[in-house]
């Protein structure tokens, strides 16, 4: 079985990857992704491994069985070009990094502690208590926290905001969600609903052409002025001009911005937006990077050895 793989993530745990693969399995690294090399490789190869997969690769890998997502989102696999019996898999075991960041970036929008440093390497103290136009921040005792989407991301954040005292509830697709003490769960038809209740929007409903863009200007103005906003879900989950005048205007408090509108090449370099969101001051920007910590690909790892594994036995069968 020759296995390909195209995620630099991986390549940390390759001693575990490998230790769990099929006997006899061939692993070729292309790391970093060069998607002419991966073409390459894939003429004969089984299994791909990693986050993109062009129509141009499907149609270069005849023999294909499986492309393995090395995480939850599979919008970047192009199945045009596979046939109707490759598999298309996926992992998760990032939904305690997500909610970890998901709580620390609503702690630190609210408190206001990235206006606080910026003030104080300035030499100003920039607190209610030495400066009385600034308002008191709130705790997050009381926080009423509106989830779009309650997979597993949206579970186990608010188990983590319930602990602090937060009060909760939900949009899904299917209008439901399991009993986890929200105080309401309804359907996409409610998110403006869920806007006007929220003080915290935590955005990780998965993108889809039912999803895309469904955060527009009514829902930010609901949100209002005091509002946070974190999305972890994708950037187009959140249209992305009305974010920005909402932020630049203050017509929303805050958020932090984990997944956005344009992304770089393997060289890592590249604006994040064709908007200017690095000159406000009520953004939390960061690459891509809640999920990524050793807990969540130590699991993804395993996830991907054993699916390899049932592969091989469903074709030695």
């Amino acid at each position: 079985m020759k296995i390909v793989v195209g995620d630099r993530n991986i390549l940390p745990h390759r001693e575990q990857f490998e230790s769990g693969l099929p006997v006899g399995a061939e692993v070729i690294w292309c790391v970093p992704f060069d998607e002419g090399r991966v073409i390459g490789e894939l003429a004969d190869a089984d299994v791909y491994v990693g986050g993109k997969f062009s129509a141009a690769m499907g149609a270069a890998a005849p023999k294909l069985r499986m492309v393995h997502v090395a995480g939850a989102g599979t919008d970047n696999v192009d199945r045009s070009g596979l046939g109707p019996d490759v598999q298309v898999c996926s992992t998760f075991h990032h939904e305690q990094s997500i909610a970890e960041y998901v709580v620390a970036a609503t702690v630190m929008l609210r408190r206001q502690f990235l206006q606080q440093d910026r003030a104080l390497r300035s030499g100003v103290f920039a607190t209610a208590v030495y400066d009385p136009s600034i308002a008191q921040p709130l705790s997050l005792s009381g926080a009423r926290i509106g989830f779009v989407g309650f997979g597993h991301i949206g579970r186990r954040t608010w188990q983590l905001f319930q602990a602090y005292g937060a009060v909760g509830a939900a949009v899904t697709g299917s209008g439901r969600a399991p009993d986890g003490g929200l105080q309401w769960v309804a359907g996409t038809e409610d998110l403006g609903e869920l806007a006007d209740f929220a003080d915290v929007l935590v955005v990780s409903a998965p993108l889809n052409e039912r999803t895309r863009g469904m955060i527009g200007v009514e829902e930010l103005r609901r949100l209002g002025k005091d509002g946070v906003l974190v999305n972890v879900g994708r950037g187009p989950l959140v249209q992305e001009q009305p974010l920005f005048d909402a932020l630049s205007r203050n017509e929303i408090a805050a958020a932090a911005i984990d997944v956005w509108y344009r992304y770089p090449g393997p060289d890592g370099v590249g604006e994040p937006s064709v908007l200017p969101f690095r000159d406000l001051d009520n953004v939390l920007m960061t690459p891509h990077s809640s999920g990524v910590t050793h807990h969540t690909f130590v699991g993804r790892v395993a996830d991907i050895a054993s699916n390899i594994d049932a592969l091989a036995a469903s074709i030695n069968r």
